[in-house]
């Protein structure tokens, strides 16, 4: 997720590998391991803002949120704000449970019941 979300960013940017992770000052090829999924992401928000910067992602968005989730979870972690919520961490196992069901329809319901949440914040 975070690594083709990247790389495509940096595509469509014009950007070669190359040239950023020379912009970065990181090796080509251990970044490219993180384009492909073959090593986590970095973690921290000092080289995650570094990112942001080079693909001009303005830090406080929800594009930059997205960011920092992808790189919790191709890690294998959940991301911090969710976390800290005991209702939400305390519903994932439910979630889980709902996304591997056999049952359709149960993963209809929570994909409308996700739809109509997000139209209501709109």
């Amino acid at each position: 997720m975070f690594g083709e979300f990247i790389k495509k960013r940096r595509l469509d940017q014009g950007i070669s590998l190359r040239e950023f992770c020379r912009l970065m000052d990181v090796d080509a090829s251990n970044w490219s391991k993180i384009e492909r999924g073959v090593i986590s992401p970095p973690q921290d928000d000092k080289r995650l803002r570094e990112i942001a910067s080079i693909l001009k992602i303005e830090v406080g968005t929800s594009l930059w949120q997205e960011i920092k989730d992808m790189a919790k979870i191709d890690a294998g972690a959940i991301p911090d704000d969710i976390r800290s919520e005991s209702r939400i961490l305390n519903s994932l196992p439910i979630f889980f449970r709902t996304l591997r069901s056999e049952k359709p329809e149960e993963l209809e319901r929570l994909i409308d019941f996700i739809r109509k949440g997000e139209s209501s914040e709109k």
